[in-house]
Order: C-alpha cells, then sequence, then structure tokens
C-alpha cells in the first residue's frame, strides 16, 4: 500500500504544540516521546501550532479521531476556582520566581486546548492528557488545581511526607513513588510489575501545580505519597474497544526509560499510548460507519425554482449554438439570451479561468464587454488589496485571516439552514 493511501486511511491525533524562544524567536515543538509512540501503534499525529488566532481555525483540523494534551505553562487561574488564602502575596511572589518558566500564562495555547477538550467531551472525542493535558481535562468539567504543590499541601498535612515532584536538574531520571489504585486501567496496564501489598511503582513527573479537586465525573487512578492525584479517568468514556477513552496522567509514562537505552521502566508503560490508539482507531471506524449510513440529503427545488433553473438552462443552451454557429441571435429569441445574461452579471465574479470558460459555453455572447471590464476592475481590487496587506503586520493578518474564517463559517451556517429550509 503507499504511503499516500496510508493517510488517507490511518486516524488522526492533534497535539498542541509547546512555545518557547530559541536564538531570538519562537519555536513551537512536542516531545519526541509522544509522537513517536503514536505512530508506533497506528495513528498519525497532527501538530497543532501554538500560533494567534489558530482556536479560531480548528474546524480545519476535521476530521479529529483523538486528542494529546501534553506539556505546558500553568493554566490560566481565571479559568477555575482560586483560594489562595492559604498563600500569602510574599509566597506567591516567591512561586513565580522559583517557576518563572512555568507560571508565564500563555492564554492563547489555553484557548485552543480548552476548546480542544471541550469537543472531546461533547463528541466523546477519545482523549489522552499527560501533565499540564490531566490539569486542561480536570479544569473543563469543573475541578480545580493547587497554585504550588510544595506549599499548598505542606500547609495542608504538615507532618505529611513530602514528595519532591519537580527537579530542574534531573528532567529525565527524577522518580517518586505512587500508589496504584486497584481495578483501574493503570492497575491492569502495570499489572505485573506490582506488589499485592504496597501497589507502587516509581514515575518520572515535572510540575508544580496539580489536581485539588477532582470533577466529579473522574475516578483516580494513582496517589503520591503526599495525598496528590497522579491519575484519573471517567469510568463510563472508557473503552477502547468501542473508542471511548477519557483519561489524565499527571506522570509521564513516556519518559520513563532506561538512562543508557530506550527501554521502559516497566511493560505497562507504554499502555496508556498504545489503549489510546486502540480507542482512536475504532472511534475513526465508528464515525466512518455512521457517515456511510446517514441518509444522504438531496436538494429538492419547489416548482419556482425548477421552472427558473430550466428557464436558465435553456439560456446557456442556445448561446453556446449561437457562439458555436456563429449565427446571430433570431429577435424572438433575444429574451431567452437575456435570462442568462442576467444572471450571469448579477451572480459571477470573474476569473481569468472563469472567463475563457464562459467562452467556451458562448455565455458572453451579449453584453461580453461588460464582463470584461468587471474583470480588469476585480484584478485592480485585488492589487490593491496585496498591497495594503502587504504592510499589515503577523499579528494584524493573523487577526484577519481569523475574522473572515469565522464570517465564512457563519455565512455556511447560514446557507445550511437556507437549504435545509428548501428541502422542508
Amino acid at each position: 500500500m503507499a504511503a499516500s493511501d496510508l493517510s488517507v486511511i490511518l486516524p488522526r491525533v492533534l497535539v498542541v504544540s509547546r512555545r518557547c524562544v530559541r536564538k531570538n524567536k519562537f519555536v513551537d515543538f512536542v516531545g519526541e516521546y509522544h509522537l513517536d509512540l503514536i505512530v508506533a501503534y497506528g495513528a498519525v499525529p497532527v501538530i497543532v501550532p501554538r500560533v494567534a488566532g489558530v482556536h479560531m481555525l480548528l474546524d480545519s483540523f476535521e476530521p479529529i479521531h483523538g486528542v494529546l494534551l501534553c506539556e505546558g505553562e500553568d493554566i490560566d487561574p481565571s479559568l477555575y476556582e482560586t483560594d489562595t488564602s492559604g498563600l500569602s502575596q510574599e509566597e506567591l511572589e516567591e512561586i513565580r520566581r522559583l517557576h518563572t518558566s512555568d507560571t508565564a500564562i500563555d492564554k492563547e495555547k489555553d484557548t485552543i486546548e480548552f476548546r480542544l477538550a471541550k469537543l472531546c467531551l461533547e463528541r466523546n472525542i477519545p482523549y489522552l492528557g499527560i501533565c499540564r493535558g490531566s490539569q486542561v481535562l480536570n479544569v473543563a468539567c469543573g475541578g480545580t488545581l493547587y497554585q504550588d504543590i510544595e506549599r499548598e499541601i505542606r500547609k495542608k498535612s504538615p507532618g505529611g511526607e513530602k514528595v519532591v515532584h519537580i527537579d530542574y536538574d534531573n528532567y529525565d531520571g527524577h522518580r517518586h513513588r505512587v500508589k496504584v489504585v486497584e481495578n483501574t486501567p493503570l492497575h491492569n496496564w502495570f499489572r505485573d510489575s506490582l506488589d499485592e501489598e504496597d501497589m507502587e511503582i516509581m514515575v518520572n513527573s515535572y510540575h508544580h501545580q496539580g489536581v485539588k479537586v477532582l470533577a466529579q465525573r473522574f475516578v483516580p487512578m494513582a496517589f503520591a505519597p503526599d495525598g496528590l492525584i497522579e491519575g484519573f479517568y471517567d469510568p463510563d468514556a472508557y473503552n477502547p474497544e468501542e473508542g471511548k477513552f477519557i483519561m489524565g496522567l499527571q506522570f509521564h509514562p513516556e519518559r520513563m526509560r532506561h538512562p543508557d537505552s530506550d527501554e521502559f521502566d516497566y511493560p505497562g508503560c507504554p499502555a496508556a499510548y498504545q489503549q489510546f490508539v486502540k480507542a482512536v482507531v475504532a472511534y475513526q471506524k465508528k464515525l466512518n460507519s455512521s457517515k456511510l449510513s446517514a441518509p444522504k440529503k438531496t436538494l429538492k427545488l419547489d416548482n419556482e425554482m425548477e421552472k427558473k433553473r430550466k428557464i436558465l438552462v435553456r439560456s446557456f443552451s442556445l448561446a453556446k449554438n449561437l457562439y458555436t454557429t456563429g449565427r446571430d441571435a433570431q429577435p424572438e429569441k433575444e429574451p431567452e439570451l437575456e435570462v442568462g445574461a442576467e444572471f450571469l452579471e448579477s451572480n459571477t465574479a470573474l476569473s481569468v479561468q472563469q472567463e475563457n470558460r464562459l467562452k467556451q459555453m458562448g455565455a458572453t455572447v451579449r453584453n461580453g464587454s461588460s464582463y470584461i471590464e468587471k474583470l480588469k476592475l476585480n484584478e485592480a481590487r485585488e492589487r490593491t488589496a496585496k498591497n495594503v496587506m502587504g504592510k499589515m503586520t503577523i499579528d494584524q493578518l493573523s487577526d484577519l485571516l481569523s475574522f473572515y474564517h469565522m464570517m465564512g463559517q457563519i455565512c455556511s451556517d447560514v446557507l445550511e439552514r437556507k437549504l435545509n429550509d428548501i428541502v422542508k
């Protein structure tokens, strides 16, 4: 099978990039392990760039068979209910200094990812959230987050066990214990590596925030020794064979590998990605099946519209015959020709290609000179528009593109409603 065939057949998983500065320029990236695992299990990762205005263009990425959200800065606290009464202003400032790269809120990334998360929840599209992606999922469903785990959990439980959730000097190598909850997907994946008594594994993590109040629809799958929820899922939306998968993992199973090889710490580490892609494949099949079985709507014209259509067809046919034979129209035929001419004059914005095509059809036998003038006017307007846009900034062009895309979507929706009214 050709590669081009696979690109059509394989399901698509959207992954939102993270933006950083490199050599004084913005660079968007996604961790290689995420992409490698998605491809390895039979799906195509489609990267959604974190670019201003992209949240208005998400329809362009359809069809969406799955969404993987991972990594990034802290979520804007205004998106969920925060209670920082236990933290002083000095402590909040200290948190910002210690976690400078994470506390720089990226509202554009927030907007893109929350729209995707809500789309998955509305359509039951498979969703896997890793680290920040798990926090997005929880907040999207009404949950809340700790502003800083170390300070808030330590104040809540002064005598509790201290857990290091982030180590800036040991990104891949850092590990801490988590206790896996029985009879959960996580338990099934790591079953062969778990001791029946302690049910613990060592996980990699890199975060200073985490789930404070878990959204009601979710069930925990793992806890850190300090009580932080390290994984959760929706049991009513989990059945990979049926295309159901809604899950968040605070830790990073994709990075839990031996330092001197690419071998995973535990055989169950890649299972989240494997089961996620299985759900994505099943969701694609279900989506395609529903499209094939759905009755096709055909546009039916009422008697008046059908009569007008026949008159136009007759007018164009007559014009073509006259053009082909090179004869002038008979006086009694002229009213029929005028119908087609008036239709073209009021409904057609001509390009060079359209002008040539209409010449072949004979539709420009009458009023041809007026069409040529319109063509020249359109070309002049296009040159003017290009000159104006050439002086605009990237942000201005992005906003303009977003605006016209939005207007185009509105026009499509209104047109669809009008056509449905005609069919009814």
